[in-house]
């Protein structure tokens, strides 16, 4: 994919880049524009005889620290180095793919200074896999992700660790087979480098991608768990939700529907009046979900579409300005949304599965023929439970906090970055979630096939893509009355539902 001037850039747009491991170019003019930048700053620093934050000062709280000019390379060299402090686990290669693309789209706006050497460098680490090891935890969400950048950029300079062909290398003990030539860091660019959002951005990236996935898994989901409880599909009507307006909600009653289609004739049939809120209220649920992903999609573009480094230097107008594009809180805001959104997703599965298991609508409790010598699925609630408690605890926004850094000169932060790696955990316990609900639509479903004289009639109300999604996933987790040990089929239906 080459990246051109002018153009506004979609998550749609690069994810090829980042999950289908595409190739990244830039045009002709942006390294026109990139030059230009470059130039333009080299001349202004030589011309003028002044401090500018970071290129001939220090950093944070010693930006009243002048630098002699003979030590400006030492200085961003010493950047990355002292920055690189991350610690905890490794985030995920994904996400650091994202970290890579947003940081060379950013830079190639030409507003950071930066030479094109360093752009070339960030992306032979990206089109030829190399994937820096970058720690989840050490970024405040303000004055850049400092932290992980830095750990981004240590193979820039032949340190660091890259994750490679499925092997963990030190980068100076393999330079040679990883055709990395260390860059020398001149004026600036150490601090284009770490200043920015890149990566709270890409946790946000990396989130509304998987999170797509997993609602549109979800909406099967659910499905298969209403035909299962035989709850009624006159919820989904179009009427009742154009009525209030919302999109989400419209969107969300629509992809149900496409999954469970109306049913007057059956809806007739059953003796009770309406359904629990758990799947009366899914579109409602769903749609705010979708509502809110939307939204923190638009805020993100906006910034990958944007310059979040300081300072910026601006040719055209002859000047370096000095501002606060890297504080994080656009981000924080969005993140911490995701983290509601995302959450409630588990705790409506939840419910649904609570019900399946409650012994109502002619199931079984606990979905076992044997009660009281077996327990069914009883325990997978209490999994189920358990998680969700665990995603309401991760649900304290992250962003309503901040701590003062840097002798207090940086004294308002977003706290972005924790916000990210709390969504990241979220959504994995949303999975997880949704997989033991799936495991008791399932059976559910296959109890009711058994009193029947079709297997096909305890599905007659799914359409056919959500019958053939049910077909899938029991090529991996068949339906099972036995006592068996869960931890193991939860992971299988995970595996199933999510890869």
């Amino acid at each position: 994919m080459k990246i051109d001037v002018g153009q506004n850039y979609s998550i749609q747009d690069l994810a090829p880049i980042v999950y289908d491991k595409e190739t990244m170019e830039l045009s002709d003019d942006v390294r026109r524009n990139v030059r230009k930048g470059r130039l333009f700053l080299e001349e202004k620093i030589a011309r003028d005889n002044r401090p500018y934050y970071g290129i001939n000062t220090g950093f944070g709280e010693l930006c009243h620290v002048r630098v002699g000019h003979d030590e400006l390379e030492t200085l961003q060299l010493n950047l990355i180095r002292s920055h690189a402090c991350g610690v905890g686990p490794a985030v995920q290669d994904d996400v650091v793919r994202w970290m890579l693309v947003l940081k060379i789209l950013s830079l190639s706006k030409g507003f950071s200074g930066v030479r094109e050497e360093v752009l070339d460098g960030l992306l032979h680490l990206l089109n030829d896999d190399l994937i820096p090891e970058v720690p989840e935890t050490g970024s405040l969400g303000a004055s850049g992700d400092l932290a992980p950048l830095a750990h981004l950029c240590l193979p820039l300079i032949g340190e660091g660790v890259v994750h490679h062909s499925g092997e963990r290398l030190e980068v100076a003990d393999h330079r040679s087979r990883l055709k990395l030539e260390p860059i020398t860091l001149m004026e600036k660019e150490g601090l284009a480098l770490l200043n920015g959002t890149q990566y709270m951005a890409a946790m946000t990236a990396h989130l509304l991608h998987q999170g797509s996935r997993v609602v549109d898994v979800m909406l099967h989901i659910a499905a298969c768990s209403s035909e299962a409880f035989q709850a009624h599909t006159e919820f989904l009507d179009s009427r009742i939700h154009e009525a209030r307006g919302q999109l989400g909600q419209i969107e969300a009653a629509q992809r149900l529907r496409e999954r469970r289609p109306l049913n007057p004739e059956g809806d007739a049939g059953l003796s009770h009046v309406q359904d629990p809120y758990s799947f009366r209220c899914m579109p409602q649920v769903f749609g705010a979900t979708l509502d809110s992903m939307q939204h923190v999609n638009q805020v993100l573009e906006r910034e990958i579409n944007g310059v979040t480094d300081n300072p910026n230097v601006f040719p055209d107008s002859d000047a370096i300005l000095i501002g606060g594009n890297f504080h994080g809180q656009p981000l924080a805001f969005g993140l911490d949304q995701l983290k509601v959104a995302y959450s409630e997703l588990a705790n409506i599965s939840e419910r649904r599965t609570f019900l399946l298991l409650s012994g109502k609508r002619d199931l079984p409790i606990f979905l076992t023929q044997n009660a009281g010598l077996e327990s069914g699925l009883m325990i997978a609630q209490y999994t189920a439970a358990a998680l969700v408690n665990r995603c309401k605890n991760l649900c304290l926004p992250a962003s309503m906090d901040s701590i003062v850094s840097s002798n207090g000169q940086e004294d308002h932060v977003s706290m972005g970055a924790n916000a990210g790696v709390e969504t990241l955990q979220i959504l994995e316990f949303v999975e997880d979630v949704l997989a033991i609900e799936m495991i008791c639509a399932s059976q559910a479903l296959f109890l009711r096939e058994m009193t029947l004289p079709s297997s096909s009639q305890a599905v007659q109300g799914l359409s056919s893509s959500c019958q053939t999604f049910l077909k899938e996933f029991r090529l991996e987790v068949n339906p099972n009355l036995e006592e068996r040990i869960l931890s193991t089929e939860i992971r299988q239906s995970r595996h199933a539902l999510f890869g």
